[in-house]
């Protein structure tokens, strides 16, 4: 026992050689080492070697364990190690590693071949564990396929009886379909005895009831909770694959959307102004499913060991803040768009009451502070993206926690109600039979209605599934959450892009005369140009001759805003 001597800082090599032959408890805790050398146990046979309460115990050589027997029992608790040697780990049965929160990462799970028990600090260590046996069991395991018939056979048969196979079996041992016999257990059974099927090495110590019937379970502590279940970040395999494609379909929608309207030499206009927040709020949510899908494929089938340096790290941070202020940015300049869109048909000639970009700039300004402070929150204790493994703020412990989703949850609901109620108003106005013909009626109510039906599909059932969870009724899986996430939670971001701008004629119109710029479709944007200044001329000699506002020219007036 060698305890609270802190100005011992390391472990040499060969400390303890010359010790006796015997098993060795060696405890050494609450010492000041922050190195443990190559070869340091060299000659001993260790039994357990207790390191807990060395707070300052950085590092072991990946050698200290090399010429040492053991140990059984390896306790590291309470310490700052980042990783354990790579060699010497195949004895150990029991791993105490409680409060080492600087043990982000295992050495690969072949090395615990003899481990039954360990206490760990983080959850997802103990998912390496969940199907890890040891190395006896393997190699039983892999030679009786049908093992549990056997193992049931053997407990219902007198202690002294075992079973075995007549000469009509063939390679296929324990067969269900050949004839056994009962014989006595001796060592005439040849060849048809447990000797027959294992090495004499192999069956030291071996009893088949209690051995390998009733095998040793591993068990680990702190078992993974409903927040961070044994899987990767996506789970399933299909989301795996959607991801990339939606990530890829937002990414490239709305970049192509941001790039023609910032190229235009057209006037920058409210609708265009708008559509440039929207764009980039949306572009910044395909990057978050970028960063995730790029995550989940770098740690597939190993996220144990990366859950957290990835949840309490900087990318997770980052990815959280990105998804929430794209989201809540989103929702926000979809709303004005539509209050923009009722308010010029409403108004549509009373040009003293058109909205104008040095209205439309501070009321997105306050969008932006609004988003950047809500998805901020998170970041400076007000619920946490580390909760779970796709980074989103589900942490309700606290009641400022679950006030702050709440009151996401309530603002978005809120904000869908605005935008039905927008479009109800303006499809009244557009069904007007006096307004507009009876085909144009259909277009634009078509047209609205996969506006309401991408917001509702969007927005639904992330609003529902949250709230309840928010009031911690959860009625749905984190693992569940996830196929919400990908099939759900980015509609808007994919669908925007193409319902507000590509699909519209100012967009296509954009885009041509981009690409003619290029070398590209000279002949689409002429056409484009002679349509337009037509158009512009046609308008003028109508409003220059009307002495007042006509039922015609409100709808076309009332139809180009839809278009925009």
């Amino acid at each position: 026992e060698l305890c609270d001597n802190l100005r011992m800082t390391t472990i040499p090599q060969n400390a303890f050689q010359g010790m006796n032959n015997e098993s060795l408890t060696l405890k050494l805790y609450k010492n000041g080492f922050e190195d443990i050398h190559s070869h340091a146990f060299n000659g001993t046979k260790l039994n357990q070697l207790i390191l807990k309460d060395n707070k300052n115990l950085r590092r072991i050589h990946n050698d200290a364990l090399r010429g040492a027997t053991g140990p059984d029992v390896l306790d590291i608790s309470s310490t700052a190690l980042e990783s354990l040697p790579s060699y010497g780990l195949e004895a150990i049965q029991v791993l105490n590693a409680t409060s080492s929160y600087s043990l982000k990462r295992l050495p690969p799970l072949d090395k615990f071949s003899s481990l039954l028990e360990a206490v760990l600090t983080y959850p997802s260590h103990c998912c390496a564990f969940r199907n890890l046996r040891t190395e006896k069991q393997n190699s039983w395991l892999s030679i009786f396929d049908n093992f549990s018939k056997e193992c049931e056979s053997t407990m219902r048969k007198p202690t002294n009886e075992i079973s075995y196979r007549d000469d009509s079996y063939n390679t296929s041992l324990w067969s269900a379909e050949k004839n056994t016999y009962l014989f006595a257990t001796d060592e005439e059974l040849s060849p048809y005895s447990y000797s027959a099927v294992f090495d004499d090495s192999e069956m030291t110590g071996f009893d088949f009831e209690y051995d390998f019937c009733h095998p040793k379970i591993l068990t680990c502590t702190p078992e993974p909770d409903a927040f961070n279940p044994c899987e990767d970040i996506l789970g399933y395999s299909f989301l795996r694959v959607l991801i990339w494609f939606i990530n890829i379909l937002a990414i490239a929608g709305n970049f192509t959307v941001l790039l023609v309207l910032i190229t235009s030499h057209y006037k920058l206009t409210v609708p265009r102004f708008l559509m440039c927040n929207l764009s980039f709020a949306d572009f910044c949510m395909g990057l978050y499913l970028l960063l995730i899908a790029s995550v989940d494929a770098q740690t597939s089938g190993q996220y144990y060991n990366h859950a957290i340096d990835w949840q309490t790290g900087s990318g997770c941070s980052t990815a959280g803040f990105f998804t929430v202020f794209a989201s809540e940015l989103s929702v926000y300049t979809l709303t004005v768009i539509t209050v923009e869109r009722w308010h010029t048909i409403t108004y549509a000639m009373q040009l003293d009451r058109k909205l104008r970009l040095r209205h439309a700039v501070p009321i997105m300004l306050a969008g932006w502070i609004f988003s950047i402070l809500i998805a901020a929150l998170p970041l400076l204790g007000v619920s946490s993206y580390m909760k779970v493994s796709i980074c989103l703020p589900m942490d309700i412990e606290t009641g400022l926690s679950q006030a702050y989703i709440l009151l996401i949850l309530v603002l978005n609901v809120v904000a869908f109600v605005v935008i039905c109620a927008c479009y109800i108003k303006i499809y009244i106005a557009v069904q007007n039979p006096e307004l507009v013909a009876a085909n144009k009626d259909t277009k634009v109510a078509k047209r609205m209605a996969v506006l309401i039906f991408t917001d509702f599909t969007c927005m639904a059932p992330i609003s529902f599934f949250a709230i309840s969870a928010a009031f911690k009724v959860p009625l749905i899986t984190v693992t569940n959450s996830k196929i919400l996430l990908v099939l759900f939670y980015p509609v808007n971001s994919c669908a925007n892009p193409f319902l507000y701008a590509i699909f519209t004629k100012a967009f296509r119109r954009d885009f041509f005369l981009l690409m003619s710029k290029l070398g590209c479709c000279k002949n689409r944007a002429e056409l484009y140009r002679m349509n337009y200044f037509s158009a512009y001329t046609s308008n003028c000699k109508n409003s220059s001759s009307a002495p007042g506002p006509s039922k015609a020219s409100q709808a076309l007036l009332l139809l180009s805003a839809l278009d925009k």
